[in-house]
């Protein structure tokens, strides 16, 4: 299991990562949310010792991370890091080497982990000849060639199509079905959502959640209710107004409503208001969406989502 307790990292009097603890146990996707500027890259290069923290402690198994830990860690930086003449094959090979394996294993393990990516007809073109895509699939190659017990993915699938998305997300989750522990970082809260077993929520170099996306959905303290009636004798939203604030009314159109509530008090009110309206044929109840919550925890819109936030001024 990989430990980060109370990692500080200031850059200058920016304070990027502040007392920051969690963990990332064998067997589970741990999803390391945050607007750009919080703090994900700056806490995932220190585990590789690519930025030294000014406090805190990172450690393996209980022990302090080695060179002989890191030959077992597979790192994928959101900054792809490879060589843009050199063949695929020889590329991961290349990796594979650098963690103590030989030559020819190199070679045949970095041949079969590319045709498993769907690359297997792309084994001798160099880098720059393949589609993005194509080149997020190698720099994952690269970090999955050492047959890793811990991987680090920073943003592994930003700007990509729905299909190379699939591709990398079954390798991540085969890899970890194997007993591989995993971080990363994803803007794509849909995607996040359903891969991860835990998320660790960063915001200003802070941890403010963590848990299950359960627990996380519901830190913010808010549930959201889904209101439908047919054949409405006023609109929806005018009736809902007489129970609950207007603002609550994140929503809505004549025959449909989505209200944001803190309380089940609420609730019969509601009821009794969207009776008044039509016969109603939904009234649903339920935790907000992952991308409600994380807007309520980060103190953000929930129409900005992760970017854009005006955070950027905190080294990542």
């Amino acid at each position: 299991m990989l430990s980060i307790t109370n990692l500080v990292k200031r850059y200058g009097d920016i304070t990027a990562v502040s007392d920051v603890s969690f963990t990332v146990p064998r067997g589970r996707i741990i999803g390391f949310v945050g607007p750009n500027g919080a703090g994900k890259s700056t806490t995932m290069r220190s585990i590789f010792g690519l930025v030294e923290p000014d406090e805190g402690e990172i450690t393996w198994d209980g022990e302090a991370v080695t060179t002989a830990h890191l030959d077992r860690f597979g790192y994928m930086p959101e900054q792809r890091g490879l060589y843009p003449k050199m063949k695929i094959r020889d590329q991961i090979a290349f990796f594979a080497e650098l963690k103590q394996t030989d030559r020819k294993t190199a070679l045949s393990r970095a041949a079969t982990l590319l045709e498993s990516l769907d690359l297997g007809d792309r084994l001798d073109d160099p880098l720059e000849k393949l589609s993005h895509g194509n080149q997020q699939r190698v720099q994952l190659a690269a970090s999955l060639v050492n047959d890793p017990e811990l991987l680090v993915l920073d943003e592994p699938f930003n700007g990509l199509d729905p299909v190379a998305v699939s591709t990398l997300q079954d390798a991540l989750v085969d890899r970890v079905r194997e007993g591989a522990g995993a971080l990363f970082s994803s803007h794509q809260l849909d995607l996040v959502e359903r891969i991860c077993d835990e998320l660790v929520i960063i915001v200003n170099g802070e941890i403010k959640a963590a848990g299950s996306v359960a627990d996380v959905r519901g830190a913010s303290g808010t549930r959201h209710l889904t209101i439908e009636v047919d054949r409405p004798i006023m609109p929806l939203s005018d009736a809902l107004a007489e129970a609950v604030d207007p603002s609550h009314i994140v929503a809505t159109n004549t025959k449909s409503a989505s209200v944001s509530i803190t309380s089940d008090d609420q609730l019969a009110a509601l009821l009794d208001r969207a009776s008044a309206a039509g016969s109603i044929t939904r009234f649903d109840y339920d935790l907000p969406s992952l991308q409600s919550a994380f807007a309520a925890i980060a103190g953000l819109d929930a129409t900005t989502g992760l970017e854009g936030t005006g955070d950027e001024v905190v080294a990542r």
